[in-house]
């Protein structure tokens, strides 16, 4: 930690000392015990829930050992069960999704599928859409979502009629369980220490008193005044109003020398009751997570083509993130009719402390052997997501029905982010800010809220012939509507002229204290039209319907095919002259054949067309900034919809009971990929991403799978219940964006005149042809190697994963230049868990161990250069290690 000790040490921006918070104990989410099992287990009994009528049940299949899952859909499936996802020690969906193949983890907990990024998936629990909390992205974050509410979680990588026409890579089905079998009651806890954070410095502020829960205490209660001159374009110019505006709380950064653990508690349980033929089921589960992490990192940026930099700084941030779920679902069964009603809360907060020095745009080189500027940033990030659904699927002899409402909103609020930039004075010999020139403080506060209605009535038919064929039909609803605001002020004087030296050189705290405002005259200068629109409102409105068939035309051989017409209008409006409206209707077949050719083998065959639709925050052109990469975003207006074309063949081959080998083969056509690009809005600003259209691009690859078990009971009597596990997945992808002299609305269109219009430029200026998609690794490599006892719960798993380099960010174009593109070094990651039951006076406990990046492997993103190779984001990513304790009674 020599960077931060260094920042603390030179600058009076920090006070001497700081009080940790602490958090109540807390856990990773429960498991299921495995049931006893021999040689050949019984095949579980997975609960999914997915949009569209029951599949076709009596369909041919000779295969012993193909999966009811995968047997009862005839579309590209992959399956998670309880027990699944409880081996690989996850506390949450998303690191366990990342086990599945083609499937990889990027940033904060969100799931890319073959490598295409997050706006070609989609997030579905039971069946039903959700909204996501995080406005820089189109899919939930789904480290949001802990492992003890899921049932399972099914991966459907190949297109369907049934489900919403936004499907490029995939869409993720998360179930939560409904009805349970018995009674049950769950209480756990861990603790865990990350070698980089645990007991090592970071920079914290102190915020409210119940920041520790992940709930603002009233601190950052935003004032009417910030809010009217936000939406009027006004300056705050009262003294009165700017010193009832949180100070200390909000701007000190202070140093807390032993960073706690992290801590985490959870609790579930559910029950069931017959009342005459009905079975009704009641479940629950609450959970709270208090995780620190801290990055001491190289963070450099180039605006020229030879890779000389623009800025230079060594940056700390201390991140404290709250996770609070909870769930309540009822359930209801009465022969083969299933009701169920699921309520969920998530609630997910950051707090994060950020110091940085070095030299920044034309403050360059040291000064008295001192770095030019030393930055300060407090952020207070608060997500929220409400999602209440009532499901009911109902079968009535030869006729299926399916019927699914929900209701879903999500809150995303950041009000105090502060940010003051410190000088140093050759003159004052120390670091200054005159709240003038480069130097300054500014506060920003944003807002967001959407509300998504979705409905969808799913009817399907067994027609009384003597092949097995179904008919269905169904139809689709959804109505989201956000509001977004911005609010940006700058402290300035109000003749806008320097401080004087002795009240520059003050702490933070000191520099915006009330006294100080009132000597020296201090406003809030609105400076939200200096960095796009203030405020916007979208919405997307969808109605599809769809037909479909199901049958076995002769013995082994089934088929699928299907159309669905979706109609969508989208909207985003920031003012009179900054509006966009895409309402566009498209007509997407999609055809499945599955060939049962040999005992236990089959065959599939698969083509569909899809689009991904631009999304709201990618349309807005309103900056925002992304705690996770550290950097600003922009929306682009001008953007369209994307079209995909896929193809894919797969073979699979059960060989065993729980035991497989499966091989692919993937096309994907994209006409209008969405990309994220890199950008200077003048030569001195700092890098934004933005976002273009590129003209088309063409993925494809392969991907392969064995899943092995390998009994061990001729090693003797301690062996004789135990099996090794072997599950080993390779995806290979290979993507070229085409890019020749189109013209493509560029990231950095701008208000000419009082009218919004694109700035046009030649694709192959913003793209590079043949450059890979953003998102995209070569090579994904899961590999799981474990020992576990098929009588009780005792395994051990070692887990690897590889991600070869892929693309963040398009290169900015500097100079009428393309600079090289922003690449990410996700590298290899080793995991060691292990899980061991036992009981004590009647009541069965689980004590689960886990360390995680065992290889300490760094984040990397970077641009290479022919001069070198130049680092936005280089840091050390610690070993984790924990250790849990649950009981289920």
């Amino acid at each position: 930690m020599k960077i931060i000790a260094l920042c603390l040490a030179s600058s009076a921006l920090v006070a001497p000392a700081a009080l940790a918070q602490t958090t109540p104990p807390a856990a990773p989410p429960a498991s299921t015990p495995p049931a006893a099992q021999d040689e050949t287990p019984a095949e579980q009994t997975v609960e999914t829930s997915t949009p569209g009528a029951e599949a076709m049940e009596d369909i041919v299949v000779v295969g012993r050992h193909i999966p009811d899952t995968v047997r009862a859909t005839p579309q590209v499936v992959s399956v998670l069960s309880a027990q699944d996802i409880a081996r690989t020690g996850e506390g949450d969906i998303a690191g366990a999704l990342q086990r599945v193949t083609g499937l990889s983890l990027v940033g904060n907990g969100f799931v890319f599928v073959r490598g295409l990024g997050d706006r070609y998936s989609s997030s579905l629990l039971n069946g039903s859409p959700l909204p996501s909390p995080e406005p820089l992205r189109r899919v939930v974050p789904l480290d949001i979502f802990p492992t003890n509410v899921i049932a399972s979680s099914l991966v459907q990588k190949s297109y369907s009629a049934n489900y919403a026409g936004e499907f490029g890579g995939g869409v993720i089905n998360l179930t939560t369980r409904a009805v349970p079998e018995k009674s049950f009651l769950q209480i756990g806890g861990s603790v865990s220490a990350d070698t980089v954070t645990t007991s090592e410095l970071g920079v914290v502020y102190d915020g409210g008193r119940y920041d520790w829960t992940g709930f603002d205490s009233g601190e950052r209660r935003v004032p009417g005044f910030i809010t009217q001159a936000g939406a009027t374009g006004a300056s705050v110019t009262n003294a009165a109003d700017l010193i009832t505006l949180s100070n200390a709380p909000t701007t000190l950064l202070l140093q807390n020398p032993q960073l706690p653990a992290n801590l985490s508690g959870e609790t579930s349980f559910g029950g069931s009751v017959d009342v005459g033929s009905v079975r009704l089921g009641l479940i629950g589960a609450a959970g709270i997570n208090n995780g620190w992490r801290t990055r001491e990192a190289t963070q450099q940026v180039a605006n020229a083509p030879s890779g000389s930099l623009q800025s230079d700084l060594r940056t700390v941030l201390t991140d404290n993130r709250v996770i609070v779920n909870g769930l309540l679902g009822l359930g209801a069964e009465f022969g083969d009719q299933k009701i169920r009603f699921t309520n969920l809360y998530i609630h997910d907060t950051l707090k994060q402390g950020r110091l940085a020095r070095g030299f920044s745009g034309n403050l360059t080189g040291l000064v008295d052997g001192r770095d030019p500027i030393i930055q300060q940033n407090t952020n207070w990030f608060e997500r929220q997501l409400i999602d209440s659904q009532l499901v009911g699927e109902f079968k009535f002899g030869d006729v299926s029905v399916d019927l699914r409402g929900s209701y879903a909103n999500t809150k995303r609020n950041s009000p105090y982010e502060r940010a003051l930039q410190y000088e140093y004075s050759t003159i004052a010999r120390d670091y200054i800010n005159n709240l003038a020139g480069n130097s300054g403080a500014s506060v920003n506060f944003s807002e967001l809220n959407e509300d998504l209605w979705s409905g969808q009535a799913d009817v399907s038919y067994r027609l009384p012939v003597d092949r097995p064929v179904t008919l269905s039909a169904g139809y689709y609803f959804q109505d989201t509507a956000r509001d977004s605001a911005r609010y940006s002020f700058e402290y300035r004087t109000a003749g806008n002229s320097a401080l004087n030296f002795v009240a520059a050189q003050q702490r933070p705290d000191f520099l915006l204290s009330d006294s100080t405002i009132q000597r020296f005259g201090i406003v809030l200068r609105n400076t939200s039209a200096n960095q796009g629109v203030a405020a916007y409102d979208a919405g997307l409105r969808i109605n599809a319907g769809y037909v479909q068939v199901e049958a076995e035309p002769v013995d082994r051989l089934r088929a699928t095919v299907g159309v669905r017409y979706e109609k969508a209008i989208e909207t985003v409006n920031a003012g009179a002259n900054v509006n966009r409206r895409l309402d566009n209707a498209y007509w997407l077949p999609a055809a499945t054949v599955t060939w049962n050719f040999v005992e236990d083998m089959q065959l599939r065959l698969h083509g569909s067309k899809t689009i991904a639709r631009p999304q709201f925050r990618e349309l807005a052109p309103q900056l925002y900034q992304d705690f996770e990469s550290d950097r600003l975003f922009y929306g682009n207006p001008f953007l369209t919809d994307s079209v995909l074309w896929n193809a894919e063949a797969r073979y699979e081959w059960f060989f065993a009971r729980d035991q497989r080998v499966t091989l692919a083969g993937f096309y994907k056509r994209i006409d209008d990929p969405i990309e994220a690009v890199g950008s200077f809005p003048t030569p001195e600003s700092p890098l934004q991403t933005g976002f273009a259209n590129a003209p088309r691009a063409q993925l494809f690859g392969g991907e392969v799978e064995v899943q092995k078990f390998v009994p061990l009971h001729g090693m003797g009597d301690f062996f004789s219940t135990k099996r090794l596990l072997l599950i080993a997945n390779y995806t290979y992808t290979h993507s070229k964006i085409s890019a020749g002299s189109e013209q493509v609305a560029d990231p950095i269109s701008r208000v000419e005149n009082g009218v919004f219009v694109p700035r046009l430029t030649a694709a192959n200026l913003l793209f590079r042809d043949g450059a890979a998609l953003v998102g995209q690794s070569d090579h994904l490599v899961n590999l799981q190697l474990g020992i576990e006892d098929t009588a009780s719960l005792s395994q051990a798993t070692l887990l690897f994963n590889y991600a070869s380099d892929r693309v963040t960010n398009r290169g900015a174009i500097s100079s009428g230049v393309r600079l090289p593109d922003v690449l990410e070094k996700p590298g290899i990651r080793l995991d060691f868990v292990v899980r061991q039951g036992f009981a004590l006076r009647g009541v069965d406990f689980e004590l689960k161990a886990e360390a995680r990046n065992l290889t300490g492997t760094r984040y990397q993103e970077f641009q290479d250069f022919t001069n070198g190779r130049v680092f936005l984001n280089r840091y050390n990513l610690g070993r984790v290690f924990s250790l849990g304790l649950s009981a289920k009674l």
